[in-house]
């Protein structure tokens, strides 16, 4: 790029041919070679209007030469010249096009969508002094019922625990949605006063930036004089006059084709055969113009369509890219759920374990020190079955014998 550019300064400076030797025949310069910019030639080169901006479109690859320019402007008019005007006026109409599809439409839905009213009101201040009840309600209901979970696993009554932690995880949900939903009446009451307080905004009609409304005098200027709203303005412009000029064009050439019609009629006497002629000759006119008419209005609409199916691509994308990404949230929150409720299983079964190998030790103390209390209380055949489990604790072959002589049975 420093390199090209140098060139391009050496050029404007001291020439193209600056490098020729003194006795080299130098070649005369043809408007229509490869190597000169087309767009240059016809108005400009849109490569050089928005030079270190956002729509940057790099550096023209082709030559700019003002004498070259000069040649084409001078040309008589032919098909070739004005297959570069039809060009020029294509790129432009494609530049604008993608500013208004791509930027001054999807500002404006912006702004409607920012300036738009929250589908919720939010929360009175009675509706949140309730939801605020109803929380505190929900919460000591769910420290009774966690606690009288874990006096059923103490007991050993498993079924009648995993039943008050579903309730409880039931409760803890609606908990949640409650608190929710007082968030967001919360942010619903900021939003509305950030936005009374916000400054209104505008989507400027050229380049799709967005604007205060009532700035500065100052920053409007500088965002007028400013290379994107420039050199927007600048395709605009020119594609207007050109459009406007081509059309002038064609209108001046049917009139001189109908004026000389018109004398050649006069020259020849009149007569029916020559209106017959005439009104033939157009007929053809006429419909050779509708044929332009009409392809003229096919290549819009084509290039409307392309527009609409570049943007129709990209909310496909933003739409596989959103759901893509809704599904592996998802996906997370089930194995977030499975996951604790794994982890609140195993704490359950480790907490009966616990319990079971305390009371297996109490048990097992007291026969240790007398085998026969499994003659007292209601419970001695519960005893007996700890008992003999005793065996992985340390109770002899003898005292298990002494046990089942105590017993009546």
């Amino acid at each position: 790029m420093a390199v090209l550019a140098a060139a391009q300064l050496l050029d404007e400076l001291m020439g193209r041919h600056r490098n020729t030797n003194p006795n080299e025949k130098i070649k005369k310069p043809n408007w229509e070679d490869a190597e000169y910019c087309k767009y240059y030639m016809v108005k400009f080169c849109p490569h050089d209007l928005f030079v270190n901006t956002r729509a940057d479109l790099g550096a023209c690859p082709k030559v700019h030469d003002d004498e070259v320019k000069s040649l084409f402007e001078k040309a008589e008019p032919s098909y070739r010249k004005a297959q570069y005007i039809e060009e020029f006026l294509r790129f432009c109409r494609h530049m604008i096009s993608d500013v208004e599809v791509g930027k001054i439409q999807k500002g404006k839905q912006r702004l409607e969508l920012m300036n738009s009213k929250p589908e919720a009101p939010p929360m009175t201040q009675a509706q949140t002094e309730k939801n605020q009840e109803q929380v505190k309600l929900l919460s000591e209901k769910i420290s009774s019922l966690v606690r009288e979970a874990e006096e059923a696993g103490t007991r050993g009554d498993v079924e009648q625990a995993q039943g008050l932690m579903k309730l409880c995880d039931r409760l803890k949900e609606d908990k949640e949605q409650l608190l929710k939903q007082q968030e967001n009446s919360h942010w619903s009451m900021t939003a509305e006063l950030a936005a009374a307080q916000e400054k209104q905004m505008e989507v400027c009609p050229i380049c799709g930036a967005f604007l205060i409304v009532g700035d500065a005098q100052q920053r409007i200027e500088d965002h007028l004089s400013g290379k994107q709203h420039v050199g927007y303005f600048k395709l605009r412009q020119a594609y207007d006059e050109m459009t406007e000029a081509r059309e002038k064009e064609l209108q001046e050439k049917e009139k001189r084709r109908r004026e000389e019609r018109e004398k050649e009629r006069a020259a020849r006497g009149g007569g029916l055969g020559s209106d017959r002629r005439d009104r033939e000759r157009m007929e053809r006119d006429r419909d050779r113009e509708r044929d332009r008419e009409r392809d003229r209005d096919k290549d819009k609409e084509r290039e409307r369509e392309k527009d609409k199916d570049k943007e129709r691509e990209r909310d496909r994308d933003r739409e596989r890219h959103k759901s893509s990404r809704d599904e592996k949230n998802n996906r997370e929150e089930r194995d977030r759920d499975r996951d604790r409720d794994r982890e609140r299983e195993r704490e359950r079964e480790r907490r009966h374990r616990k319990e079971r190998r305390g009371r297996l030790k109490d048990v097992t103390k007291q026969l240790d020190n007398c085998p026969t209390l499994l003659l007292l209380g209601d419970d001695y055949g519960e005893l007996i079955s700890f008992a003999s489990q005793r065996a992985p604790l340390g109770l002899t072959s003898k005292k298990k014998a002494a046990a089942s002589k105590a017993s009546p049975h």
